[in-house]
């Protein structure tokens, strides 16, 4: 399949538009900063990524809301859509939801009601849309509601959908992160020997994806996803299991009509944990054997925290964008790789001059939700 992207949107701590995260990015800016909105003395690790839309020390309902709906209205009004979606499905991969009002609501009394959990009701009054659907389904949820929305396209089901993702930072993800990480990294180190473990962000990007062989009213052709490719083992509740994560690149491949040599970029998941890493660059690896070295390999998170339900979405606007603009943002903070990168072309440093016409984008989750999405440029 080829379907066109024809809008994006993004926010993130770097930046409060896809242009502003992309700039940033390329220029090694990283979001990283002490926690506005969590007691400090309760936590190990007080450093997250966060948007700054809240005063320090103190929190807000509605913020996961609040990102979607600036990244679909970006998206949107790039594709020439404008503010009426009625009757334009908007699909929404997320982690957690609106988790963080619903701890605001049980512990503060804060102001919340259930309608509010999930994005339709924010999205109908913001948009008029008539048509949401919410996947729950960990940091490989936007990837995954990709797939979604390339089906209802393919089947002839829709002629234009939206599909984002989001998620902002919680009390409780955060607590499980500190409690299971008691010396807390001081920054997020993908691929790098010396690499301790994630940090959160929050997050939240948006695509148009319409069918090829329609016209659209306005709007700029980013580029053309080609497949998404997904595995779901479950053999761990949080372990990664390398054959899996290499059967969701060889699926999205096949599905792709191309193979590895192909690809001129990937973008990997990268979360900067020592198992994560070490099996997404072998399964990389073991997929594409002696191309390995062929394409440009770099990363976000170091710069952005791991966006959860965002984070796959997130990585390929930033993947359209380096393809439209010859530009490859760097993966910072990485002193000394893994041995397992021996001979892949990582972008370090600074950012990389490059023109890609193929490229990979990565996403997998706890429970071995694994998804890998091919697009193609413009």
């Amino acid at each position: 399949m080829r379907l066109p992207i024809t809008g994006v949107g993004a926010v993130a701590s770097i930046g409060r538009d896809a242009d502003e995260v992309f700039s940033s990015l390329c220029a090694g800016r990283s979001g990283l900063g002490p926690m506005r909105g969590f007691d400090h003395q309760h936590y190990n690790g007080r450093q997250l990524f966060e948007v700054d839309d809240r005063p320090e020390g103190a929190d807000r309902t509605l913020r996961a809301t609040g990102f979607l709906l600036d990244a679909v209205g970006q998206a949107a009004a790039d594709a020439g859509l404008g503010e009426d979606l009625s009757g334009i499905p908007v699909l929404v991969g997320t982690g957690l939801r609106e988790l963080r009002s619903a701890e605001l609501w049980w512990r503060d009394g804060a102001d919340f009601g259930a309608d509010q959990l999930h994005f339709g009701t924010a999205l109908r009054e913001r948009f008029g849309t008539s048509d949401s659907l919410t996947i729950s389904n960990a940091c490989s949820a936007s990837l995954y509601t990709l797939a979604l929305g390339a089906d209802l396209l393919s089947m002839g089901e829709a002629d234009t959908v939206i599909v984002a993702g989001v998620d902002a930072i919680t009390e409780s993800m955060h607590g499980l992160a500190d409690r299971v990480q008691p010396n807390p990294p001081e920054s997020l180190r993908t691929l790098d020997v010396n690499r301790r473990g994630t940090i959160l962000g929050d997050g939240a990007a948006a695509v148009v994806l319409r069918r090829e062989d329609l016209q659209w009213p306005g709007g700029r052709l980013w580029g053309r996803l080609r497949a998404v490719g997904m595995t779901c083992d479950a053999k761990h509740p949080t372990a990664p299991d390398q054959e899996q994560v290499a059967e969701a690149m060889r699926q999205a491949h096949r599905h792709a009509g191309t193979s590895p040599g192909d690809m001129d970029l990937v973008l990997l998941h990268g979360t900067g944990t020592p198992l994560n890493d070490l099996v997404e660059i072998s399964a990389y690896g073991e997929v594409f054997g002696e191309d390995a070295g062929v394409p440009l390999v770099t990363g976000i998170k170091p710069m952005t925290g791991h966006t959860s339900g965002s984070a796959g979405l997130l990585s390929l606007v930033v993947t359209l964008q380096a393809m439209a603009t010859g530009k490859v943002p760097p993966l910072v903070n990485l002193d000394e790789p893994i041995e397992e990168a021996a001979g892949v072309r990582l972008v370090r440093g600074q950012e990389a001059k490059h023109e890609a016409q193929l490229a990979q984008v990565h996403g997998f989750g706890f429970g071995g939700i694994n998804a890998v999405a091919i697009v193609e440029g413009a």
